[in-house]
């Protein structure tokens, strides 16, 4: 099934993908024109999923979002249910005051977050998706309202149980949790010009100690390595899907010259960027 909202206005898309077996997304070729976020839910047994060619275990009954630009195929995309959207059809920075949910579960860290469901939050998500099915029924000028208020009440459930799962009781500090939200966001707006902490702390008003404490909060990860990481992953993404040359993915990636890229990405990876490229190729 695949139920789809175009708005040709106002360019919203808005898509529901439920046991399609060819369902994917290959962001740097087929699918680059359609800057959606995913939501995909493994109503079936455990699987893998592959993300940027990464494997990961998709646990039976979870949730994981997705971002924009990642690219990945399902193990069984016929056990997958998955919400997707643009910014035109719902902007979650613009509206992050409504669901809280930016630089956690979309534009966070480099951790995949796949959010555990039991059995009453199952069947608060199925019947949620019969609401959204019936409404892809009613094609009136109110349609598109309806579907973006299910959309907000879908991202709040899921954000209020990713916090549940991820962030220990004693960490739930709304000034130090913004912060945290706040550092990611701004990470992946400015990765690609700015490596530094310090950069991201005078944004922000804060020490880089500070931002470092409220890290040790959230996750075993530094603020620095969520730069680092970042940019480790666009490049290797650049590798994957583009034919640019090392020169071309290092100033993408914030470098001036080839060698710094060289040795930032060995010193990251363990590998040299030229080797990186020869093992995709084999």
């Amino acid at each position: 099934m695949n139920l789809t909202f175009k708005d040709n206005k106002t360019n919203a898309d808005f898509r529901i993908i439920d046991g399609n077996e060819e369902f994917d997304r290959l962001f740097f070729t087929r699918d680059r024109k359609d800057k959606l976020l995913t939501i995909a839910w493994n109503r079936g047994s455990a699987q893998k999923i592959m993300i940027d060619e990464a494997e990961y275990d998709f646990p039976a009954n979870s949730i994981l979002p997705l971002m924009v630009n990642q690219t990945f195929r399902f193990e069984n995309a016929k056990d997958i249910v998955a919400w997707q959207f643009n910014r035109d059809f719902y902007c979650i920075i613009d509206h992050d005051k409504e669901v809280s949910c930016v630089g956690f579960i979309f534009y966070g860290s480099s951790q995949m977050m796949f959010i555990q469901l039991d059995e009453k939050e199952q069947d608060k998500i199925t019947s949620l998706l019969q609401i959204f099915e019936d409404e892809f029924e009613t094609t009136d000028t109110i349609q598109g309202e309806m579907l973006r208020l299910l959309l907000v009440r879908l991202i709040i459930t899921i954000t209020r149980l990713a916090k549940q799962q991820y962030i220990a009781p004693e960490n739930e500090d709304d000034t130090k949790f913004n912060l945290y939200r706040e550092y990611n966001i701004m990470v992946e707006q400015n990765y690609r010009t700015h490596h530094d902490v310090q950069f991201y702390a005078a944004a922000l008003n804060k020490s880089p100690k500070t931002l470092a404490n409220v890290f040790a909060l959230y996750g075993k990860k530094t603020p620095l390595q969520i730069i680092q990481e970042r940019v480790i992953t666009e490049a290797k993404r650049l590798m994957y899907y583009t034919d640019k040359s090392m020169k071309e993915i290092a100033a993408e990636t914030g470098f001036e010259d080839t060698s710094h890229f060289s040795r930032f990405f060995k010193k990251q990876t363990s590998t040299t960027p030229t080797e990186f490229k020869n093992t995709i190729k084999k």
